[in-house]
């Protein structure tokens, strides 16, 4: 087990979520962690440190000025005598005190001294969690290199909210801080991957095309979780109007040509990621000027021809990444077409999804969760429904393994 002999600082924030910490306790302890607790005054206002220090067989830390505590410095030793800082449920106000750096309590004092891994799983009130304050903070706190799970959508505990803001299930949070822990925290450090995301658009006059659906979301939220493994990312993204992830190089591609191209200019690489909806087809020959609508004749015959594949293509090439990984979207037989996929395709395991419900906004295809299966030789493994950030740290620590087991 990843966590076995590993010692893990759990910081509780004050939030009704606070009571999940009790089952994050458990589900660490089972892993093999020790577990040592920190709780701001306000999380002893939901759950005790009685429960806690039962829960975690160890001393509950409360004060920073606590004179037995502090005799040698006890914030200090506590964020070095560790392998991993986890804040859960990490609140706004802890969050805006770790990015300005302020450390008025225990808890802000400890994760100010850190020099551990930190990761953080937000719980709040959807509109907290919006606001441009909360989410100046995520940002600089991610360059600063805290590492982050969920918060998720859904039902908040005060009457009539819903939303984002619901913090990330104990078992979610135990797969990112065991992907936090593997190698040091960064275990795809000096590895090389390729990852594509978001449509392609193939041109049919200088105003239209044929695309995919895609926001480029998935992708570009694997590609950010690989480079906080420490992994050097090259990232081909079609168009998408989301911004690129911090800490990844990316190149910006129109046409399954120019995708197909750039990363066949990347090879070789350690593992290639094929998360892009790329357009089966394209024009056999795109006009050069707008298709006018002509009245009382129907529309006009588009010739088409088959685009390059690109995951087949790299998946069987003399240059191909020791992992190879694609994406299947369907609308039917997902795991019956993924398997087919998987053989076709060279690649070592397909990560499938069912788009058929819900398109657009309210769906897969540019909503902000997901539920996949893993598709390999070995079987099928199927991961809950979670948020698509969820989705991409827990699959960016399934490459990682599969990388330190092939070690390439």
């Amino acid at each position: 087990m990843i966590l076995s002999g590993k010692r893990v600082l759990l910081i509780v924030g004050g939030g009704i979520a606070a009571y999940k910490a009790l089952d994050l306790i458990r589900r660490l302890r089972e892993r093999g962690a020790a577990v040592r607790c920190v709780m701001t005054a306000a999380a002893q206002e939901f759950i005790t440190p009685l429960s806690v220090g039962a829960l975690s067989a160890d001393h509950v830390f409360t004060d920073l000025f606590d004179r037995q505590d502090e005799q040698d410095v006890g914030h200090i030793r506590l964020a070095r005598d560790t392998d991993v800082i986890a804040v859960a449920p990490a609140t706004a106000d802890l969050m805006a005190k770790l990015a300005n750096g302020l450390a008025n309590d225990l808890a802000s004092a400890v994760l100010l001294a850190a020099d551990r891994p930190v990761l953080m799983a937000p719980a709040m009130n959807p509109k907290m969690w919006a606001h441009p304050a909360t989410r100046r903070n995520r940002a600089t706190l991610e360059r600063d290199g805290i590492a982050f799970v969920g918060p998720g959508r859904g039902e908040m505990a005060e009457s009539g909210e819903a939303g984002e803001g619901r913090m990330a299930e104990p078992l979610e949070i135990v797969a990112s801080v065991e992907a936090l822990v593997a190698g040091g925290g960064r275990p795809l450090t000096g590895k090389k991957i390729i990852l594509t995301s978001g449509p392609t658009h193939e041109p049919i006059d200088p105003v239209r095309y044929i695309a995919n659906r895609s926001s480029g979301k998935q992708g570009h939220a694997i590609a950010a979780a690989l480079a906080k493994l420490g992994a050097e990312v090259h990232l081909v993204s079609g168009p998408v109007t989301i911004p690129d992830p911090a800490g990844v190089r990316t190149i910006h591609v129109e046409t399954a040509r120019e995708m197909q191209a750039a990363v066949e200019k990347l090879l070789p690489a350690d593992a290639a990621v094929f998360v892009a909806a790329v357009a089966d087809w394209r024009m056999a020959d795109s006009a050069g000027e707008k298709i006018k609508k002509v009245a009382g004749e129907g529309p006009p015959a588009l010739q088409m021809v088959e685009n390059p594949d690109i995951l087949a293509g790299v998946g069987h090439h003399r240059n191909r990444p020791a992992l190879v990984v694609g994406f299947a979207a369907e609308t039917q037989n997902l795991i019956a077409n993924a398997q087919a996929k998987l053989n076709k395709k060279g690649a070592d395991f397909i990560v499938a999804n069912d788009v058929s419900h819900g398109g657009g906004k309210a769906g897969v295809m540019g909503g902000e969760r997901n539920r996949v299966r893993i598709v390999s030789k070995a079987g099928v493994e199927e991961w809950p429904e979670m948020s698509k950030d969820e989705v991409a740290t827990k699959l960016a620590a399934l490459i990682a393994e599969k990388l330190g087991a092939a070690g390439g």
